[in-house]
């Protein structure tokens, strides 16, 4: 399968482009400059310049392509205004080139649902509908246009993809940790994050974009839920640390956008996808990670 990749030099997107290549695939990933498109080539896939904002180029990658993954978002946490719209307005472009022609399209969404009381399963809904929702509402988007020939799967990727380069959540904590001199945590920390290794990650991305069903939500979570306290526990160990007990309002605060996530509790089953895709998580677990040192620097 022609295969045309949004996010490919990223953390994700390369293991995502080296699974891909793996299974036989061809691979063309989006590159908006030298150093990206040198990443892309390193990674034996063949690059394709533009960006979230050249909807052209984005069309002009999908088709050509027998199967679309995005994966790139813009996380600008100082204007999530702006990120939403570009997701958006992406994932549109796609799915107008994908209308009617069956081919796989399989998008990045989060995994954080708050407030369910319980695990959350595929079948729970994002309620984000809209440009102006998180994401631009892009996962509810891309499935109420599943039925219009388009094989559509949602990713819904753990809050915590983990492995060696992580640059996500917990390097965030991590690095606000060592400027204050303390591991924050909300309460007792013991809200739960599900988390997933890049890799077991990169495997699910490829099982939907082979064979999920149109309307597939699939969740990336080989844990179901990891103790925010314990993450914080094995960072302070790492860093020689203590760990501090906050208010949610004021991690919030010190770590804005990133505090809020780091007080949800979201625990995630993905008993449904491993059953429907056959995933089968075997990578090292997130405190394995953190004990790695992954997170020291």
């Amino acid at each position: 399968m022609r295969v045309f990749v949004t996010g490919a030099s990223g953390f994700i997107g390369s293991a995502v482009v080296r699974e891909l290549l793996t299974a036989g695939h061809e691979v063309t990933g989006l590159a908006r400059g030298d150093a990206s498109a040198a990443a892309v080539e390193a990674l034996g896939a063949r690059p394709h310049r533009g960006d979230l904002d050249d909807l052209p180029s984005l069309r002009r990658g999908a088709e050509a392509a027998d199967g679309v993954v995005h994966l790139a978002n813009k996380h600008d946490w100082t204007d999530p205004a702006a990120s939403n719209r570009a997701e958006r307005a992406a994932v549109e472009a796609f799915l107008d080139v994908l209308e009617g022609s069956g081919r796989p399209f399989v998008l990045a969404a989060g995994l954080a649902l708050p407030g369910l009381g319980r695990a959350s399963t595929e079948h729970d809904r994002s309620d984000a509908h809209g440009p102006d929702a998180p994401r631009g509402g892009a996962e509810n988007l891309a499935l109420e246009r599943a039925g219009r020939g388009v094989r559509v799967s949602s990713a819904r990727f753990a809050p915590t993809v983990h492995g060696e380069g992580d640059h996500g959540f917990v390097a965030l904590l991590a690095e606000h940790a060592r400027r204050t001199g303390a591991v924050p945590v909300a309460g007792e920390g013991a809200n739960r994050w599900p988390a997933v290794h890049r890799d077991d990650a990169a495997a699910l991305v490829r099982l939907a974009l082979e064979s999920a069903p149109a309307g597939t939500v699939a969740h990336a979570a080989a844990e179901e839920g990891v103790p925010v306290r314990d993450v914080a526990e094995a960072l302070a160990q790492r860093l020689d640390l203590p760990v501090r007990s906050v208010t949610p309002e004021q991690l919030a605060q010190d770590l804005p956008f990133v505090g809020a996530f780091l007080s949800a509790d979201v625990p995630a089953s993905s008993a449904l996808t491993r059953e429907l895709l056959g995933w089968a998580p075997s990578g090292p677990t997130l405190l394995e990670d953190v004990r790695a040192g992954f997170y020291d620097r």
